[in-house]
């Protein structure tokens, strides 16, 4: 009896020895776990300056920041949203503690009447960064623009669905809740929904609205995220284009 106890002990310890070099062999092969840091995108902020030294925006426009999503519409934003005047000042790849960090240069040092904020892609579908610490960066976001211009208006672009994403859509969804909560109760901040039209009365987001990498919009998916920003947009920003105009010809 004491040897089939003794092989029977022998066997359980086998096992346990087997399963730690299993999981430490696992884990030596997973990818090291991804930092955020917002000096990465010094280069960019170096461009955004010299174009603003060679053509200076106008005060008490709308400024546009966020992700690749925003980045990508540089070259039709200004077509699309007018006739709102605005300054697109996306940064590819970035996140809502970047776009924190940035906020000065990307917003705040124009005097903007507006600021729309889109970030949350690349936080829940790439760096898992988890909702509540999203929204509570996207506040600070909105605190720091309401201290150095207290009557100015901040749009959040909720987190766009995409195909590629679609396995971390739950958080993203998550996150959105959280920041539309947010705008509930700041008089000051606006929510704007582009997460619906892009979905299928089926609740699945749509196929046929991305490039080939089936995360990044094609011509057919801007028209969608275009309408479902300028919309909000003209409702709170129409009747101050006027009086913007007049600043940016001083």
């Amino acid at each position: 009896m004491r040897a089939i106890a003794r092989l029977a002990l022998a066997v359980a310890l086998l096992t346990v020895s087997l399963s730690v070099v299993v999981l430490a062999s696992q884990a030596a092969t997973q990818e090291a776990p991804r930092t955020i840091d917002p000096t990465r995108f010094a280069k960019d902020f170096e461009d955004f300056a010299a174009e603003d030294k060679a053509t200076p925006p106008p005060e008490g426009a709308i400024a546009i920041t966020g992700s690749s999503s925003i980045r990508r519409w540089h070259p039709t934003m200004k077509e699309d949203l007018a006739p709102l005047t605005v300054i697109p000042r996306g940064f590819g790849g970035s996140t809502m503690e970047d776009a924190l960090y940035w906020i000065d240069q990307a917003a705040i040092q124009y005097k903007p009447r507006a600021v729309v904020v889109y970030e949350g892609d690349n936080d829940t579908g790439s760096y898992h960064v988890p909702p509540a610490k999203i929204a509570e960066q996207f506040q600070a976001i909105a605190d720091k623009v309401h201290a150095a211009l207290p009557e100015t208006r901040v749009y959040v672009v909720s987190v766009k669905p995409s195909v590629s994403r679609w396995a971390t859509w739950s958080e993203a969804v998550k996150t959105n809740e959280l920041l539309q909560a947010i705008a509930a109760k700041e008089p000051l901040v606006t929510y704007i929904d582009v997460a619906t039209p892009m979905l299928q009365p089926i609740g699945e987001v749509m196929t046929d609205i991305f490039v080939e990498d089936n995360l990044h919009l094609n011509p057919k998916g801007y028209e969608i995220w275009s309408a479902a920003i300028k919309g909000p947009l003209m409702k709170g920003e129409a009747q101050y284009e006027k009086a913007a105009a007049g600043m940016s010809m001083r």
